[in-house]
């Protein structure tokens, strides 16, 4: 919560003043009540996660950059065995495989999801002084025009241009094929969007495979999926 306060003030369109602090006052009474009782609690440190991806065709269907795609027989019930096999026809992945490894044809950072200032700030830090492999086309898309301004006045669109990038105008971009971004054939995608449907890029048999933006860039210049804390030294 503190994050987001920090965020939104001194932002245009926030309150301000005695305001700010009544807003910031109600925002923080929307809570769970003392007293509430759960079904179950769940705890996870963030540093036991790692870097996740997704395999098939739905967000849900993903695994830890460190592990191997499933088995049709991996489902509990035959409804996820036969989510398993489409998923795995559709990708064109084989069972059991590492994932990792994975050769890509583009790579996008952007959209709503991931298009943020702090993501494209992230990602320069590791992309400086990186190429893209030549085997990947590679895009990074602000998710609105005031971030596009604050990362071209940051100069960040430089450290992208200059690893390989194309620095495009905010907007939905290849998150649903908008307008040219959109992947040819079977093409495979590294993406920092949220969903990959099938045909969700562009086109009918075009691949997503969705994770976060440092993840995208890593993919980006090695040209496959890539674990980005060995590839930047995280």
């Amino acid at each position: 919560d503190e994050k987001t306060f920090e965020y939104l003030k001194g932002r245009k369109h926030a309150p301000s003043g005695a305001a700010w602090d009544r807003a910031v006052e109600y925002w923080k009474s929307v809570a769970s009540d003392p007293d509430a009782s759960y079904d179950d609690v769940v705890r996870f440190d963030g540093h036991d996660i790692a870097p996740t991806v997704t395999w098939g065709i739905n967000p849900g269907q993903a695994i830890s950059i460190k592990d191997k795609v499933p088995r049709p027989e991996d489902g509990e019930t035959e409804a996820e065995r036969a989510a398993i096999r489409e998923a795995l026809e559709y990708m064109q992945l084989t069972p059991g495989a590492p994932i990792e490894g994975t050769p890509v044809n583009v790579a996008f950072i952007g959209s709503c999801t991931n298009g943020r200032l702090s993501d494209f700030r992230e990602v320069a830090r590791y992309l400086r002084g990186k190429k893209v492999a030549p085997s990947v086309r590679a895009l990074a898309v602000p998710g609105s025009m005031q971030v596009a301004r604050e990362a071209e006045a940051e100069g960040l669109d430089a450290i992208f241009r200059e690893a390989g990038f194309e620095w495009r105008q905010p907007g939905c971009s290849m998150c649903l094929a908008m307008n040219p971004d959109k992947l040819i054939g079977r093409e495979l995608c590294a993406s920092s969007s949220n969903r990959n449907f099938k045909g969700r890029q562009g086109s009918p048999t075009g691949r997503t495979v969705l994770m976060s933006p440092v993840m995208v860039a890593a993919a980006a210049v090695t040209g496959r999926i890539a674990d980005a804390r060995e590839v930047f030294g995280i």
